[in-house]
C-alpha cells in the first residue's frame, strides 16, 4: 500500500507542504543560532569574563521557537508516532480512518493550543511581564510560536482531510 505521503500533493495540499518546509528551514536557523550565541557565551565566558547577559534564557525562549517550527512539516510528513499494534491487522481503508480521526483530533487540539498561546502572549504583553536577566518582554516567545501552531493545525486538518479521502476510496491506495 501506498503512504498518503508517496503522492505528490497539489494545491492547498502542496502549499501547506511548502509553508511546512518553511517553518522547518526557519525552525533550523533558529536552532543554529542559539548554538552560535551559546559557543559565543562560553567563549566570552573563557575568554574575557563576559557571557552573553541572559544566554540561558535565550536558549530557552530560541528551542522553543525553533522546535515548533518543526511541528507543521512533522505533521504533513506524518512523522509523529502512531501505535499500530492493534490496527496493523485491519483493513487499509479502516487504518485511514483511525488515521483521519487522529489527525483531525490533533489539529482540533492544536487549534485550541494555539488560540489559548496567543491570548496568552497579549495578556502578557498587556502586563509587561520581562524576562529576569535579559529583559526581553515575555510575551515576545509566546507570540513567536503561535504561528507554527497555527501551520500544524492546518497540516492536521489537510492530513485529516487526506486520510479521510483514502478511507473513503477517493484518494490512494
Amino acid at each position: 500500500m501506498a503512504e498518503v505521503t508517496d503522492v505528490p500533493r497539489r494545491g492547498v495540499g502542496r502549499a501547506l507542504e511548502l509553508l511546512a518546509q518553511a517553518f522547518a528551514f526557519a525552525g533550523g536557523v533558529v536552532l543554529v543560532a542559539m548554538i552560535a550565541m551559546s559557543a559565543a557565551s562560553i567563549a566570552g565566558r573563557a575568554t574575557i569574563g563576559k557571557p552573553v547577559t541572559g544566554d540561558f534564557e535565550l536558549v530557552q525562549l530560541g528551542c522553543a521557537v525553533g522546535i515548533a517550527a518543526f511541528l507543521p512539516w512533522c505533521q504533513m510528513r506524518r512523522g509523529n508516532i502512531i501505535v499500530d499494534f492493534f490496527t496493523t491487522g485491519l483493513p487499509s481503508r479502516a487504518q485511514a480512518a483511525l488515521d483521519a480521526f487522529g489527525s483531525l483530533l490533533l489539529a482540533l487540539v492544536i487549534s485550541l493550543v494555539a488560540w489559548r498561546t496567543g491570548i496568552g502572549a497579549q495578556t502578557m504583553k498587556a502586563a509587561g511581564e520581562n524576562l529576569m536577566i535579559s529583559g526581553i518582554p515575555a510575551w515576545i516567545g509566546y507570540a513567536a510560536i503561535v504561528p507554527s501552531l497555527w501551520a500544524t493545525a492546518l497540516a492536521g486538518y489537510c492530513t485529516a482531510w487526506e486520510s479521510w479521502r483514502t478511507a473513503s476510496g477517493l484518494g490512494p491506495r
